[in-house]
């Protein structure tokens, strides 16, 4: 049945960000961006309300789940998406890009990105996965006077429209075998059965094509170059949002309708787990530009969260959660940090740039080499238990090969978190950075807080991350 109040929160955000159009349109550019701005974030706010509160169900004729899991990813996604505005407002005032639509576009990319996390169809999936994306083709071009952000924009729609090529293409093989689109249709056809030859080469492109879509290897050629040329508050909304809505979406593709041919998949899984992580890690070490370096960051973080995919367990989704939790705040606090980096009211992106902040700003420094560690996996940090679970979950299915993996490669991509912190402590410093903003003091030190209390309060995230987790597995 329809079951409207199962997507309360899509309605409200979506009539929301239909007000704010209308309201940014009458309002006019030049005196809405700042009211338009607070506005979307309080409407998302709003929105967390509404899925915490929400009492689930499905809706749409079994196309769309409210369920537990759909709930934990909606919330993370919809505080990355808040956050992401609020680090936005004093850079595109600065910066001469303050258009009403830059809230409005991100409002609607998380209403897509939203949608994707429910969806139990094919159909309902790439609805959701197409809304998202073309907002956030334009979002990466919003800054038309630079050709930095007009080429970032290009080549993601370019591949972007390649990549939603090779997913549809796959969805169809699977219908064609198949005969149903429907999740749970597809589990139940798989239960007691095999999976015919053609529905696992259909599956194999929709997996392709959902890499894309995470950056996860060898379907990462966009992820450096949109994140360097696109505006820092763009970059740092894209590493957190719909990476944790593209994960999601994988694992419920996965487990969901073909769980019962875990045999299957988990080789694929395996090997775009090593490759990114490989990549993320090698490839980082020669970075000089900070976004370039934490796009490969985020290539290899991919790699990491799905080595608790592969798994195919209840333990490993659980782990891949906690992981992408933890993910969230490390990238949000990390890019505020970058964000600050301007100096004589210009932007700074070179590593160099940090020479010295522990003597010109010692308090920054602290925090961002808190950063570092954790993005790291160092003992007691948050980011060393996002590791933990999701190598632990690979050791207790078998997969001691790529454990073993992702702690060698782990160690390799603490080679360039800890050169950030040896650049900040003992190269000579240079020019102090501006003045930080209110809004990024606050966000740095919610994120180090977090970061430092996990290990003293780890209940929160891990038990909503096991409940989300054992919805999909059904119990």
């Amino acid at each position: 049945m329809l079951n409207l109040g199962a997507a309360l929160p899509e309605m409200f955000m979506a009539v929301s960000a239909l007000a704010l159009l209308m309201l940014g349109v009458f309002a006019g550019k030049d005196k809405s961006f700042r009211t338009v701005s607070w506005l979307a974030v309080a409407a998302q706010v709003i929105t967390i309300a509404l899925v915490v509160m929400g009492d689930g169900g499905s809706a749409f004729f079994g196309q769309f789940s409210a369920d537990p899991f759909a709930k934990f990813c909606k919330v993370l996604i919809l505080i990355g998406s808040a956050t992401g505005i609020i680090m936005a407002m004093n850079f595109a005032e600065r910066e001469n890009m303050a258009r009403f639509e830059f809230p409005i576009l991100i409002s609607l990319a998380t209403l897509g990105m939203m949608a994707m996390v429910s969806a139990t169809d094919m159909l309902s999936l790439y609805l959701g996965l197409e809304l998202q994306s073309l907002a956030l083709y334009v979002v990466a071009a919003i800054r038309r006077d630079t050709v930095r952000s007009t080429e970032s924009g290009l080549k993601y729609f370019i591949l972007g429209s390649i990549a939603s090529g090779i997913l549809l293409y796959g969805m169809s093989m699977v219908y064609g075998f198949t005969g149903t689109t429907n999740f749970t249709v597809l589990g139940n056809t798989l239960v007691g059965g095999e999976l015919p030859l053609g529905a696992l080469v259909g599956l194999a492109f929709i997996f392709a094509g959902l890499c894309f879509k995470v950056s996860a290897v060898p379907f990462h050629m966009w992820t450096p170059d949109v994140y360097e040329g696109a505006p820092t508050p763009v970059t740092s909304f894209f590493a957190v949002a719909p990476k944790i809505a593209g994960l999601a979406l994988f694992i419920r593709v996965a487990v969901g309708p073909f769980g019962g041919a875990v045999e299957d998949w988990q080789q694929i899984i395996v090997l775009i787990s090593i490759l990114s992580m490989a990549v993320g890690s090698f490839a980082a070490l020669r970075q000089e530009n900070i976004k370039r370096l934490m796009a490969y960051s985020s290539i290899g973080h991919v790699g990491f969260a799905l080595v608790g995919l592969a798994a195919g367990t209840q333990e490993g989704v659980t782990g891949v959660l906690v992981y992408l939790g933890i993910y969230l705040v490390m990238n949000l606090g990390t890019f505020a940090v970058i964000l600050c980096m301007r100096r004589n009211d210009r932007m700074n992106e070179e590593i160099t740039d940090l020479a010295g902040l522990a003597k010109t700003k010692p308090l920054m420094a602290a925090i961002t080499a808190i950063f570092m560690f954790s993005m790291a996996g160092i003992p007691p940090l948050a980011g060393f238990f996002g590791k933990f679970y999701v190598f632990k979950a690979a050791v207790d299915s078998g997969l001691v090969t790529l454990a073993v993996i992702g702690l060698v490669t782990s160690v390799v991509s603490a080679y360039y978190y800890l050169r950030i912190i040896k650049v900040m402590y003992f190269d000579e410093p240079v020019e102090g950075f501006d003045r930080n903003g209110t809004e990024m003091n606050v966000i740095m030190a919610v994120a180090t807080i977090i970061i430092l209390a996990f290990v003293f309060f780890p209940n929160p995230l891990m038990d909503s991350a096991a409940v989300a987790a054992a919805s999909l597995f059904g119990m």
